[in-house]
C-alpha cells in the first residue's frame, strides 16, 4: 500500500521531486566517472607492442619489498608489502646463459631499451622514441623494407613511421640525442613491424653502439624467450621460472608483458587508483551533504501535507516508510540516468588526463558494470538515508504539533542538531590542527579536503542559527534599502531553515573552490621561492628535449666555469617515496645553496647524502647517521648523512652525488646545469654551439620556466577536483531554484497586499545577496583556516598564497549563480496572476 501511495505522490509532485532527482543524478554520474578511473587503475590492460611475437619475457623486479614479522599472543603474523620503483630495473646479462638451452626454447634474445630522441623538424608525433640493438628486432618482429641492417657504430635503422613522417630514406643522415652527446648517424635501412605499433617509435643501432648508449655494462633490460616450433609457451614459462629461481627476475606472459614494455603505464595505474579514490571519496562526501540538504528542503516544502497525514492517524513508521520509498523511487530513476551519463563522463575525464600527460595512452581504459552498479547502489542508499534523516522531526512529533509547525517554522533548531553541529565544528577544528603538523603532500591533501567538508557540514547543521544571527546583524543596513530590505529581514528571521539550505551549498562551493585553487599556489609558490633563493648560479643551461649531455658540462668546465649538473629521480627509504636529485659536488656552494642547517656540502660524495629537515625528522637522522635507500632502479645503497638543509620543498628531500645517481636512472642527461661564471650569455652559447637546442637562461628565466611546468601539473589537480566543484555549483542553482519556486503563494499574497512586482523581485534579490554574504564569509573563513594550517605544515609559514583577483572571481561567479538561480524562477512565479495563485488549491 505504501509503495502504491509513494508512486502516486511522486507522479503527482514531479516538479517537487525534480530538485532531488537532479542532485541524485549528478551524484551518480560523478561517482560512476570516478569509479571508471579507479577501475582502469586496478584492472586496465597495457597491451604489448614491442614484445608482440615474444610469448615469454624475462624482466627485472620493478618493486621494492618489505616483510614484517610480528609475534603477538603466541601467534606469528607475516605481512608483505611492495611499492613500485621510479626507474627501470636492469638484469645481469649472465642470466641469459641459464635459460638459453631450456627444453622448448628456440632462442633467447637480450633486449636493450634506452633513450634515443631523433632530431627532425617534424618530431615524432607525440610518440616516445627508444633505442634498441638490431638483434632485438625479432621480438616484435621488425623486418627491413628497404636497405640493410646496422653493422657499424655509425649505422642506424629507423621504423617506417618515423621514416614517413620525416621523409627519411637509406643514405640520409639523422642526428640522435641519446644518453651521450648528440651524434649523426647514417640511415642504412627502414624497418616495419609485423603488428601495429602505435605508441612508440624505434631506432635500431648496432650491438656495440647500443651497449654504449645503454650505459649499463653487463646488464640488459629484458630477455625475450622465443619458443621452439610446436612448443607450449606455458611449459616454456614454467621452465624459465624454475631456471631463474633464487633471482629477482620476473617472468611474464600475456598481458603481463605490457607493463615490462611501458613502465610509465604501470606507474600510472597507482596514480590513477589514487586519483580515482580521492575524487570518488570527496565526491561521495559532497554528494551526501548536498543530497541530505536537498531532501531536507523537499520534506520542509511538504510539511503541511505530512502534518495532515499525522493528524489523520498516520504513524511515525508509516511516514518514514512513505518518504523512504519515495526516495528509493526517485533514487532508482536518478541513479540509473546518472550512471549512464557517468560512463561518457568518465571517458572524457580519462581522455583529458591523457592529453595533460597524467596518464599515458598505453594504459587502456576499462569499462565494466561495477562502477555504474556501485553508483546506483550508493544513490539508492544515499536517497533513502537522506529521506530518513530529513523526516526524523516530522515523523516523531505529535499530530497537533505537526499541524502547528506546518504554518510557522520552529523558533530554534532541535538540541540534537545543535549538538551534532558543534561536535562537527570541533572535529573540523581538530582536523585543521592536525593539518598544521603534516609535512608531506600525500598526507595533507586528503585531510585538507576532508576538513572543508566537515566544517561545511557543521555549517549545514548550525545553519538556522547562523542565518538568524546574520539577519540580526544585517537588520540595520537592510532597513536602509527600503521596503524590500525590511521584507528580506523578516523572511531571513522567519524562514531560517529554508535560507540555511541555500547557505550550505554556497558555503561549500566557495570554501572548496578556494581550497582547490590556493592549495596548489601555496605549495607551488613556496617551492619556487625556495628554489629561487637557493640558486646562486649566474646562468642555467636547459634543454627543451631529454636534457643536457654530460659532454656539454665538460665543455664549460674546460673554460674554468663552475658547473653543477642536476639529475632528478625518486628513491625510497623503506617503502616511503622521496623526491631526490644528484648534483656535482665540486664547487657546489658557488652555484647552489639549500640553506644548510647542519654539516657541510663539502662532504657530499658517492658514499654520503644530504637530507632535508623533513627527511631527517621522519627518519630520525642526524649528522653521521646511516641511511639505507633504494635507488630509482631498485639498487640498495647505504650512505652516511653529510648535511641537513632547510629548502627541501624547492630541491627535493634527498641530495646525492651526481656520479652515484647517474648510473641508476633511465635518463642520465641533466635536467639543468647551473653555471657560475663571469662570462656572458653569448660566450656560453658559443662554447655550446655543437649542442643544438640548449638554452642559456638567467636564473629568473629558468624560474619562469619552472612555473610553467608547475602550472601544467596543477591543471591535472584542477581537472580532478573540477567535476566536484561543478557538481557543487549545480547543487547551488538547484537548491536556490527549489527554495524560490516553493514561494509562489507567498509572492502572490505580497502582490495582493500591495507590493509591486519590482518590490518583490528586489526583496528576493536582497535575500539572495544576504545569503551570499553569509556564505562568502563562512566559506572564506573555512578556506582561510584550512589553507593557513596547510601552509604552516608544508612550508613552516602561516602564509597561504592567495591571488586577490582569483578570489574575487570565485565569489563573483558564486554570486552570479545565486542571483540567476533566484531571479529566473522568481520572475516565472510572478508571471502568473496573483489572484489565480492565491485562490488555487495547494
Amino acid at each position: 500500500m505504501m509503495l502504491r501511495y509513494a508512486l502516486r505522490t511522486v507522479r503527482a509532485r514531479k516538479a517537487g521531486f525534480l530538485g532531488a532527482f537532479l542532485a541524485l543524478m549528478c551524484a551518480a554520474a560523478l561517482i560512476t566517472a570516478c569509479g571508471t578511473l579507479l577501475d582502469t587503475g586496478l584492472r586496465g590492460t597495457i597491451p604489448t607492442e614491442r614484445y608482440a611475437a615474444t610469448p615469454v619475457v624475462v624482466s627485472g623486479d620493478q618493486y621494492v619489498h618489505q616483510t614484517t614479522v610480528k609475534h603477538k599472543h603466541g601467534k606469528t603474523k607475516v605481512k608483505h608489502k611492495a611499492k613500485p620503483i621510479a626507474e627501470r630495473a636492469w638484469l645481469p646479462a649472465r642470466l641469459g646463459s641459464r635459460i638459453t638451452d631450456l627444453p622448448g626454447t628456440a632462442r633467447v634474445v637480450p633486449e636493450l631499451t634506452f633513450l634515443a630522441e631523433p632530431s627532425t623538424p617534424a618530431g615524432t608525433g607525440g610518440r616516445t622514441a627508444y633505442g634498441h640493438a638490431w638483434e632485438s628486432a625479432a621480438l616484435t618482429p621488425y623486418r627491413l623494407t628497404a636497405g640493410s641492417p646496422p653493422t657499424s657504430d655509425g649505422d642506424l635503422v629507423v621504423d617506417d613511421y618515423l621514416a614517413a613522417r620525416a621523409h627519411l630514406r637509406p643514405g640520409d643522415r639523422l642526428t640522435v640525442q641519446s644518453t651521450q652527446a648528440p651524434r649523426r648517424y647514417r640511415i642504412t635501412g627502414i624497418a616495419a613491424p609485423a603488428t601495429a605499433v602505435r605508441h612508440q617509435t624505434s631506432l635500431f643501432f648496432s650491438a656495440a653502439e647500443a651497449r654504449r648508449l645503454a650505459a649499463h655494462p653487463g646488464q640488459v633490460t629484458a630477455f625475450g624467450v622465443l619458443p621452439a616450433k610446436g612448443a607450449d609457451p606455458e611449459r616454456v614459462r614454467q621452465e624459465v621460472v624454475r631456471a631463474l629461481h633464487g633471482t629477482t627476475a620476473q617472468v611474464g606472459t600475456g598481458d603481463a608483458r605490457g607493463p615490462v614494455e611501458f613502465l610509465d603505464a604501470a606507474a600510472a595505474r597507482v596514480r590513477l587508483v589514487s586519483m580515482g579514490a580521492a575524487m570518488g571519496g570527496t565526491s561521495l562526501l559532497v554528494a551526501v551533504l548536498v543530497v541530505v540538504g536537498t531532501f531536507a528542503l523537499t520534506v520542509q516544502q511538504r510539511h503541511r501535507e505530512l502534518a495532515l497525514l499525522r493528524a489523520i492517524a498516520a504513524t511515525p513508521g508509516q511516514i518514514r516508510t512513505l518518504l523512504g520509498r519515495e526516495a528509493l523511487i526517485v533514487g532508482a530513476a536518478a541513479g540509473t540516468a546518472g550512471a549512464l551519463l557517468g560512463l561518457p563522463l568518465g571517458g572524457w575525464l580519462y581522455s583529458r588526463f591523457v592529453a595533460l600527460g597524467a596518464v599515458p595512452a598505453t594504459l587502456e581504459r576499462t569499462v565494466s558494470a561495477f562502477p555504474p552498479l556501485a553508483a546506483l547502489a550508493a544513490t539508492l542508499f544515499g536517497a533513502w538515508a537522506a529521506a530518513r534523516i530529513a523526516s526524523r522531526r516530522v515523523a516523531r512529533i505529535r499530530p497537533a504539533e505537526a499541524l502547528a509547525e506546518a504554518r510557522t517554522e520552529r523558533a530554534r533548531p532541535a538540541w540534537g542538531r545543535i549538538a551534532a553541529g558543534l561536535l562537527l565544528l570541533a572535529g573540523g577544528g581538530v582536523l585543521v590542527a592536525v593539518l598544521s603538523v603534516l609535512r608531506t603532500e600525500a598526507a595533507s591533501t586528503p585531510v585538507t579536503f576532508l576538513a572543508v567538508i566537515i566544517l561545511s557540514t557543521s555549517v549545514a547543521l548550525l545553519g538556522p542559527l547562523l542565518v538568524r544571527t546574520a539577519a540580526l546583524l544585517l537588520a540595520g543596513p537592510l532597513r536602509l534599502t527600503g521596503h524590500g530590505g525590511r521584507l528580506a529581514t523578516a523572511n531571513l528571521r522567519a524562514n531560517a531553515a529554508r535560507m540555511a539550505s541555500v547557505v550550505t551549498p554556497l558555503t561549500l562551493l566557495i570554501g572548496m573552490t578556494c581550497t582547490v585553487l590556493f592549495v596548489q599556489s601555496t605549495l607551488g609558490d613556496a617551492a619556487r621561492t625556495q628554489a629561487r633563493d637557493g640558486v646562486r648560479a649566474d646562468w642555467v643551461v636547459a634543454a627543451p628535449g631529454p636534457g643536457v649531455p654530460a659532454e656539454a658540462a665538460q665543455r664549460l668546465r674546460a673554460q674554468h666555469d663552475t658547473v653543477t649538473e642536476v639529475i632528478r629521480t625518486t628513491v625510497r627509504v623503506g617503502l616511503d617515496k622521496y623526491p631526490a636529485q644528484g648534483v656535482t659536488p665540486a664547487g657546489l656552494t658557488r652555484t647552489w645553496d639549500p640553506k644548510v642547517t647542519a654539516g657541510s656540502l663539502g662532504r657530499l660524495a658517492p658514499g654520503t647524502v644530504a637530507v632535508s629537515q623533513l627527511a631527517a625528522s621522519h627518519n630520525h637522522l642526524k649528522l653521521g647517521s646511516t641511511l639505507k635507500v633504494t635507488l630509482g632502479d631498485g639498487t640498495p645503497a647505504t650512505l652516511t648523512v653529510a648535511a641537513v638543509y632547510a629548502r627541501g620543498l624547492g630541491f627535493g628531500d634527498l641530495t646525492f652525488a651526481h656520479d652515484l645517481i647517474v648510473r641508476h636512472v633511465d635518463n642520465p642527461l641533466a635536467s639543468s646545469v647551473l653555471v657560475g661564471t663571469a662570462r656572458t650569455q653569448t660566450q656560453l652559447a658559443t662554447t655550446l654551439r655543437e649542442f643544438p637546442g640548449l638554452r642559456i637562461l638567467s636564473p629568473a628565466a629558468a624560474d619562469n620556466l619552472q612555473a610553467e611546468q608547475q602550472q601544467t601539473n596543477a591543471e591535472v589537480n584542477y581537472l580532478a577536483m573540477g567535476l566536484v566543484l561543478a557538481f557543487t555549483a549545480i547543487a547551488v542553482v538547484n537548491t536556490l531554484a527549489m527554495s524560490v519556486a516553493e514561494r509562489v503563494r507567498e509572492f502572490a499574497l505580497l502582490r495582493l497586499a500591495g507590493a509591486t512586482r519590482r518590490q518583490v523581485l528586489r526583496m528576493l534579490r536582497t535575500e539572495t545577496l544576504s545569503v551570499l554574504l553569509l556564505a562568502t564569509s563562512l566559506g572564506s573563513g573555512i578556506a582561510l583556516a584550512v589553507l593557513t594550517a596547510f601552509s604552516l605544515g608544508m612550508t613552516g609559514r602561516a602564509a597561504p598564497s592567495v591571488t586577490p583577483l582569483l578570489y574575487v572571481s570565485v565569489v563573483a561567479v558564486a554570486g552570479l549563480l545565486a542571483l540567476m538561480a533566484g531571479a529566473v524562477p522568481g520572475r516565472a512565479a510572478l508571471r502568473v496572476r496573483a489572484v489565480t495563485v492565491a485562490t488555487a488549491q495547494e
